[in-house]
């Protein structure tokens, strides 16, 4: 093999076991919170809580997954007023003038967006997810939601639902937010159809997963 045929050879072999690594690194923290959600919700249908908490639950309610968020709701920035003014200057003695007008204009309202409210924990049950802050707590019941939906990177999450009028949300840091977006699609199915229907489709997902498993392909050194 020539020099840089070789050189070709060992770049194309650094490239793929790069390759290699970064997905290995996301199979790997998608499986651990995939074994992360059995565990959890193999518990709760034992009856048992995985976050200590001083929760006052439901009968049945269990807790599932907790974490540090931002609350946001739908909000206002501040109104504006838009326009110019007139008026006189008027001479008051020592080269000293004061100025009298009026102003004229109008106040534009501000724009409507979410805005954040409070910094506090999240916590995410079998019924129902909550927020509690030093300034706000929210909750948003499974069976009251309208519109649950999040960004392209799972990091932030708009909620609406039948008892509040303004939409409200949470927000994480990227790998936090992936964590919760696979347990609350979890905890809502368990709502909704049972235990039973979730741990079974969990587990097959475990099976396909370890079968998945990314493996690094060999280089062929001669045709690389």
């Amino acid at each position: 093999m020539g020099f840089f045929a070789d050189f070709k050879a060992k770049r194309a072999a650094k490239a793929a076991t790069r390759a290699h690594n970064a997905a290995l690194a996301i199979w790997r923290e998608d499986f651990e919170t995939l074994k992360k959600i059995i565990t959890v919700f193999t518990a709760a249908s034992n009856g048992q809580d995985s976050v200590p908490n001083t929760l006052m639950q439901k009968k049945g309610e269990h807790t599932l997954w907790s974490a540090t968020g931002i609350f946001h709701e739908t909000g206002r920035t501040p109104s504006q007023y838009v326009g110019g003014s007139s008026g006189v200057s008027i001479p008051v003695g020592a080269g000293i003038r004061f100025r009298v007008g009026a102003m004229r204009g109008q106040v534009i309202p501000g724009e409507e967006l979410q805005v954040d409210k409070d910094q506090g924990v999240v916590m995410l049950t079998t019924d129902r997810l909550i927020f509690t802050g030093p300034n706000h707590t929210r909750e948003w019941d499974f069976d009251k939601l309208l519109m649950l939906s999040t960004t392209d990177d799972e990091s932030d999450y708009f909620i609406s639902v039948s008892n509040r009028q303004k939409t409200s949300g949470v927000r994480f840091d990227v790998r936090t937010g992936r964590e919760f977006n696979r347990f609350l699609g979890s905890a809502t199915v368990v709502n909704e159809k049972g235990y039973d229907v979730l741990l079974t489709e969990l587990k097959k997902l475990e099976k396909e997963a370890l079968a998945r498993e990314p493996g690094l392909q060999a280089i062929d050194l001669q045709n690389p």
